[in-house]
């Protein structure tokens, strides 16, 4: 079990560099990957008053997606979305990360990338594999250089992640990630409806998937309790 004290340290919530974003500001999302969890977030966060781009491989359906959304969504290629976003989302299969961050890597360094996706090796192959071998958060890191990388809402059903926000603070919201980037992506997390409880960094993210005791709807004194039984 991890001692009081470095767990009151890997639950606190650390400052973001100033030259990100600053953090009262609306912010500009790149959605890559736009089916449940994508959609739901965008939709969310644009109602919001922040400014979010959809994209995936099917440009039709996200020109409809930001249409139906209304203010504040437009659509865009993944290229466009990457650049666009101060912040990006990435809600993808895991077998097509290689190629997608291969493609986005200069548009990717020095942003905040939340990563939603989970691998699952008998739908993604041998890059799940190897992302759960070397621990998902870490191996995310190594896909992405120079990103600061979080992973969070990557156990909770798209239906919720549309709704929590009709109910906010309910739920807790586990994050791992680079303590650069948490103070974004826990404004993010709530105003999404859920309340961010950090539980360290990207060598946490591995509890963040489906399957974990970290998965499914916790409040936020449950994930505390359970985060705190968990080693790095």
């Amino acid at each position: 079990m991890l001692k009081a004290t470095s767990v009151a340290a890997a639950l606190s919530v650390l400052p973001i560099t100033a030259n990100i974003v600053n953090a009262a500001d609306k912010m500009k999302i790149g959605i890559i990957g736009s089916g449940h969890v994508g959609s739901a977030l965008g939709g969310v966060w644009a109602k919001a008053g922040n400014e979010v781009m959809f994209s995936s491989r099917n440009l039709d359906d996200d020109k409809k997606l930001a249409t139906d959304v209304g203010a504040h969504a437009r659509a865009g290629t993944p290229q466009e979305a990457a650049a666009f976003g101060q912040v990006i989302l990435l809600a993808v299969p895991y077998s097509a990360f290689p190629e997608l961050t291969n493609s986005l890597s200069n548009s990717l360094k020095g942003k905040v990338i939340i990563n939603a996706s989970n691998p699952f090796p008998q739908r993604d192959g041998e890059i799940a594999n190897q992302a759960r071998e070397e621990g998902v958060g870490l191996f995310d890191a190594h896909l992405m250089p120079g990103a600061l990388v979080v992973r969070a809402f990557n156990a909770v059903p798209a239906a919720r992640m549309a709704s929590a926000h009709e109910d906010p603070g309910k739920i807790g919201m586990p994050i791992a990630g680079d303590k650069k980037a948490i103070e974004i992506t826990s404004r993010l997390v709530r105003e999404a409806g859920f309340e961010p409880v950090v539980v360290g960094g990207l060598e946490m993210g591995k509890y963040l998937m489906p399957g974990t005791p970290l998965a499914g709807e916790h409040t936020p004194d449950e994930i505390r309790g359970i985060a705190a039984t968990l080693k790095p």
